[in-house]
């Protein structure tokens, strides 16, 4: 069972299984459900400042950070590794759906369709601070689809066979962020599990999605990052040193006790130990000392040789009934 109290992590992880195909999964989710194309169909990665909250808020995440930290097992090299393999896939298709953009958006109203972009974006925000009420809410994909054929104009449709480059890099950008961002998580991993809070940082990057959601409506100004600011400042607030403190104390505190305890045993054993040897030598020594005593002083006593032997003499001489 999965050790993250992320919901969506906890949610993954009940279907797929294993850290991995869990990552993958869980990075790989906004380019399944939509929520990717119709970011990049409204419009979020039109500046640097849009890749950056994309990429991070998106790509990255709370629920990447909690797969990496509280999922993957082994060495740091080899959660990197692994968040370099799943990474280069999910790069790769992020650079085909910008390229498919285009002809999706000629079937689109895109007015309308930004509006169930943010509907998408504020329920993966609701999702991952609270499980129950995630519960009560459709999936992602069930949205964006919604959205799709509620803005669904085919009169304008048309086949682009050449791709926008410059959508496409954008779109490659965002996705390299988040995955540079898990890499960075998976190298500074045994640091991080002990330093900061996972469960403070998914509430902050909750926060940070409905923020983007705001920005896609137009109700947040494109040239003030707020996202981006909140999920900093959600970063900042999540990193706890004391934990890491703490925790170490604790370990070195729970040795010394161990090897505190350890001493004081086999001192114990030891005094026992010794205390019965000891004891034991002396009580045999008064014992052999006393009989041989005795023994010798009957030996080397003449009165009472004698008496012992006359007593002897005359019981053997004298009748039974005297």
């Amino acid at each position: 069972m999965s050790h993250s109290q992320h919901p969506v992590a906890l949610g993954l992880e009940r279907r797929v299984g294993g850290a991995a195909r869990l990552l993958a999964t869980v990075m790989a989710l906004p380019l399944v459900d939509g929520i990717f194309p119709a970011l990049v169909l409204a419009g979020a990665l039109d500046g640097p400042l849009g890749i950056l909250e994309v990429g991070l808020l998106v790509f990255g995440g709370s629920a990447t950070v909690a797969v990496i930290l509280a999922e993957m097992d082994g060495t740091w090299r080899a959660q990197v590794r692994t968040t370099l393999g799943v990474g280069v896939v999910v790069i790769a298709l992020a650079a085909i759906e910008s390229a498919l953009a285009p002809t999706i958006a000629s079937l689109l109203d895109l007015a309308i369709f930004e509006r169930f972009a943010a509907v998408v974006i504020l329920a993966v925000a609701a999702k991952t601070a609270s499980a129950r009420v995630g519960e009560y809410l459709p999936r992602p994909a069930v949205i964006i689809g919604l959205g799709a054929l509620a803005s669904l104009d085919p009169a304008g449709a048309r086949l682009v066979l050449v791709p926008d480059p410059t959508l496409v890099l954008k779109g490659t950008l965002a996705a390299s962020v988040g995955v540079a961002f898990a890499l960075g998580v998976a190298v500074c991993g045994p640091w991080l599990r002990t330093a900061v809070d996972v469960d403070r940082f998914r509430f902050g990057s909750a926060v940070a999605l409905g923020v983007l959601a705001l920005s896609v409506l137009g109700l947040v100004p494109d040239d003030a990052p707020l996202a981006l600011s909140v999920l900093v400042v959600t970063a900042l607030l999540a990193f706890d040193p004391d934990k890491s403190d703490d925790a170490e104390t604790a370990s070195l505190n729970g040795a010394d006790r161990n090897e505190a305890l350890g001493s004081d045993r086999a001192s114990g054993t030891m005094a026992d130990g010794g205390e019965s040897s000891e004891t034991r030598r002396v009580s045999s020594d008064s014992l052999r000392s006393s009989d041989g005593g005795d023994a010798a002083t009957d030996a080397t006593d003449p009165d009472t040789a004698t008496d012992a032997s006359t007593d002897t003499d005359v019981g053997s001489d004298r009748a039974p009934w005297l």
